[in-house]
C-alpha cells in the first residue's frame, strides 16, 4: 500500500514552518496516542503521524522528501522504537502534551545557533562527470525572515526577557510520584526555551524568524567526479538562528551510465568489434573516445578478447593532474 503524504498526514501546507508543523503534530498526537484513544487502528495512525513529524521536523530529511518524495527517505530515517525512547526528541513532546512538563528536555541554547546542513542528490551525464560543468538547481530551505531580521518580532516592537524563567530558558519543577519526588529541569513553556518573548510576532514569519523559500543555485562540477562524490557549498544550508551562520549544502553526485563506456576509477573500458580478416592481417580502425573517434592500428595476429590501452584517454583525475587510460577490448564478429 502506498504511503500517505507527510504534509497531508499532519494537515499542513508544504511551505509550513517548524512551529506550524510542531503545533499540528502535538494536536494530532494528543488525539491518536494509544494511551488517550482506545479506538481501532489508533496505534497505527499514531505511528504514521510520528513518522511524518520526524521527517518534516528534520531540515535535511524534509529537503530530501520535498525533492524525491518517499523514495528519498531511507528505512533508517524513522524508527518508532527510537521515537518511543526519545531518540529525536519525541518523548519531550509527549511529556509536554500529557502533563509532565519538559520530560527529558533541557535548556535550549540561547545564543547564536548554526543552521542545519542540507543534502541534494544531483544527477549528471557521463560527459559532465568527465569534463565538468555547471548545473542550476533549486533548493527548498528555510531562510532568515527579511521582515524581522530573524528575531521573530514585528518591526517596531520589543523583545523582552521572559518573566517566567528570567531569561534562563529553563524552569525546574517537582512532582510527587509513587516512587518519590520527581524533580526535573525543562524548557520554559512560556518562551519555549529562548529566554526571550516577543511583544508581537512578526506578521511574515509568525514569530519563527524564518521563511521557507526556493533558492536557485549554480553548482560548479569539477571534472572527474563520480557517483557518490560530495561537493560542499558553504553557507547554502538552512538559515541559522539568532545571528548564527547558515549550515552547508552537500551536493551528492549521481552519474548516468554511458552506452559505450564503462568506468572503473579514472579508467574507461569499451568493446570494439573486428572481423576475422582484420584480426589476422591487421587494420586501421576508428575507436570511440570521450573526445570523438580516433584512428587505432590493430596489429596482425590479434586474438579475440585482446585488450589495448590508449594512454591518457580516460577520466581526468579529480582535484589533480593527468587522466586515466582507456582500454579497448577487441571482439571478433562474423558477417
Amino acid at each position: 500500500m502506498a504511503k500517505k503524504d507527510y504534509y497531508e498526514l499532519l494537515g499542513v501546507d508544504r511551505d509550513a514552518d517548524q512551529k506550524e508543523i510542531k503545533r499540528a503534530y502535538r494536536k494530532l498526537a494528543k488525539k491518536y496516542h494509544p494511551d488517550m484513544n482506545q479506538e481501532k487502528d489508533t496505534s497505527e495512525r499514531f505511528k504514521e503521524i510520528s513518522e511524518a513529524y520526524e521527517i518534516l521536523s528534520d531540515p535535511d530529511k524534509r529537503a530530501r522528501y520535498d525533492q524525491y518524495g518517499h523514495s528519498g527517505i531511507n528505512d533508517q530515517d524513522f524508527n518508532f522504537d527510537d521515537f518511543a525512547r526519545g531518540g529525536f526528541g519525541g518523548l519531550d513532546d509527549l511529556f509536554n502534551m500529557f502533563g509532565f512538563g519538559g520530560g527529558m528536555g533541557g535548556r535550549r541554547q540561547n545564543g547564536p545557533r548554526r543552521g542545519a546542513d542540507l543534502q541534494y542528490r544531483l544527477q549528471i551525464s557521463f560527459e559532465e562527470a568527465a569534463f565538468g560543468g555547471k548545473k542550476e538547481i533549486r533548493i527548498p530551505r528555510e531562510e532568515e525572515c527579511d521582515r524581522c531580521g530573524g528575531s521573530g518580532a514585528e518591526p517596531g516592537t520589543d523583545v523582552k526577557t521572559c518573566p517566567e524563567c528570567n531569561g534562563q530558558g529553563q524552569v525546574r519543577s517537582s512532582q510527587q510520584t509513587p516512587f518519590g519526588q520527581f524533580t526535573q529541569t525543562r524548557a520554559c513553556p512560556k518562551c519555549g526555551g529562548d529566554g526571550k518573548i516577543v511583544e508581537e510576532a512578526c506578521h511574515k514569519c509568525n514569530g519563527s524568524g524564518k521563511v521557507r523559500k526556493q533558492r536557485k543555485l549554480t553548482v560548479n562540477i569539477p571534472a572527474g567526479v563520480d557517483t557518490g562524490t560530495r561537493l560542499r557549498m558553504s553557507g547554502e544550508g538552512q538559515a541559522g538562528e539568532k545571528g548564527g551562520p547558515a549550515g552547508d549544502l552537500y551536493i551528492v553526485i549521481d552519474v548516468q551510465e554511458h552506452k559505450i563506456f564503462d568506468r572503473k576509477g579514472d579508467d574507461l573500458y569499451c568493446e570494439v568489434p573486428i572481423s576475422f580478416v582484420q584480426a589476422t592481417l591487421g587494420d586501421k580502425i576508428k575507436v570511440p573516445t570521450l573526445e570523438g573517434k580516433v584512428q587505432f592500428d590493430i596489429p596482425e595476429g590479434t586474438q579475440p578478447g585482446t585488450t589495448f590501452r590508449l594512454k591518457n584517454k580516460g577520466i581526468q583525475h579529480l582535484n589533480g593532474y593527468g587522466r586515466g587510460d582507456q582500454y579497448i577490448n577487441c571482439l571478433l564478429y562474423t558477417s
